[in-house]
């Protein structure tokens, strides 16, 4: 049976009151979990360069008592955020020679990357923009002029992906104006959102937010971001469900994670349980390589194991691609397809 993801008193709450009470202190969150601060190798340090957050209806997804829970481990700030790792960059994915002055990343051939925030509703500790220079390039409401000319002038762009930072923080009345500005540029075909809010803060998915994008001309394509089935509930449920009856396209993306997920059943437990409730499991990424993460890798030998172990248990529809995305390619690199 799925969890219910927000306690009782959170019912009410709409997603802004929900976001504004997150966990943001190692010490709160250990003390809803029952856990004692001392018994857990975490790190203040590390949650000074890179703040905890977690919205309390996610938290509700962890088993209390566990210091191993997969939920957890994903958010909690731990002294290995501190050591150096071989081959690990604050750039592992090229964003910035890839950045154009009008806050756009362009990397890859038909579409552009909008960084509409820096914030996100929930901070993983896997991130690979935790070293992002946010102030700096993302959207501005000054930049967004320049960054929808420049998709007006280039017409091999067919598709604008919003990302961030969480570009669901965003106010419905911002994400209108942009879309309507999109919605005037005959070549653009699709707008892609990318967002970890369905999974963590699903109240986000609401009537009025759903009702603008239906508004929109283009074909609108959710990316949402589960790594673990015990990350979906009764909640995330209603948010897709939603999102599918207005015939939005739903995919999930995952990271491959040690101690989190590196393990086959987990994965095909993680896309039965997607599937079910109409997203489809598109991609599984190998670790992007980002200074402070280096504890949650998987290396690529483990991670082809895996696949072959899934793809021998699950139908094609359910095995995800597994891809890297590597520095100055021109798309990530398939390493496994079904």
């Amino acid at each position: 049976m799925l969890k219910q993801q927000n306690p009782a008193n959170f019912v009410h709450k709409n997603w802004q009151q929900q976001l504004a009470e997150a966990y943001n202190t190692i010490e709160d969150l250990c003390d809803f979990l029952n856990l004692s601060v001392t018994d857990l190798p975490v790190s203040v340090s590390a949650s000074k360069r890179f703040a905890l957050r977690v919205p309390r209806g996610f938290a509700a997804c962890m088993e209390k008592g566990n210091p191993h829970d997969p939920l957890l481990r994903q958010v909690l700030p731990i002294e290995d955020e501190l050591q150096f790792s071989q081959g690990f960059s604050d750039d592992p994915v090229g964003d910035l020679p890839a950045s154009t002055q009008a806050g756009v990343i362009h990397k890859y051939h038909g579409r552009v990357l909008l960084i509409n925030t820096g914030s996100c509703a929930i901070n993983c500790r896997y991130c690979f923009r935790r070293n992002f220079p946010y102030a700096d390039l993302q959207l501005s409401k000054q930049k967004q002029t320049a960054a929808i000319d420049y998709i007006k002038r280039d017409t091999s762009i067919s598709e604008v992906i919003f990302s961030g930072g969480d570009p669901l923080l965003l106010s419905d009345s911002r994400l209108s104006q942009i879309f309507e500005q999109l919605d005037g540029i005959a070549h653009l075909k699709r707008i892609r959102i990318h967002s970890r809010l369905p999974i963590v803060l699903p109240a986000r998915i609401t009537d009025e937010f759903i009702a603008l994008l239906t508004r929109s001309s283009k074909h609108i394509v959710m990316v949402t971001h589960c790594n673990h089935a015990n990350e979906l509930s009764a909640d995330t449920i209603r948010a897709s469900l939603a999102l599918k009856k207005h015939e939005i396209t739903l995919f999930n993306q995952a990271v491959l994670l040690k101690g989190v997920n590196d393990n086959a059943k987990i994965l095909c437990e993680l896309s039965e349980t997607l599937f079910a409730q109409g997203i489809i499991p598109y991609y599984l990424h190998l670790l992007d390589k980002a200074t402070g993460t280096g504890h949650f890798e998987v290396s690529k030998n483990e991670a082809l194991a895996l696949m072959q172990d899934i793809q021998a248990l699950l139908p094609g529809y359910l095995v995800p691609k597994l891809v890297e995305e590597i520095a100055g390619t021109l798309s990530k690199q398939a390493i496994f397809t079904y």
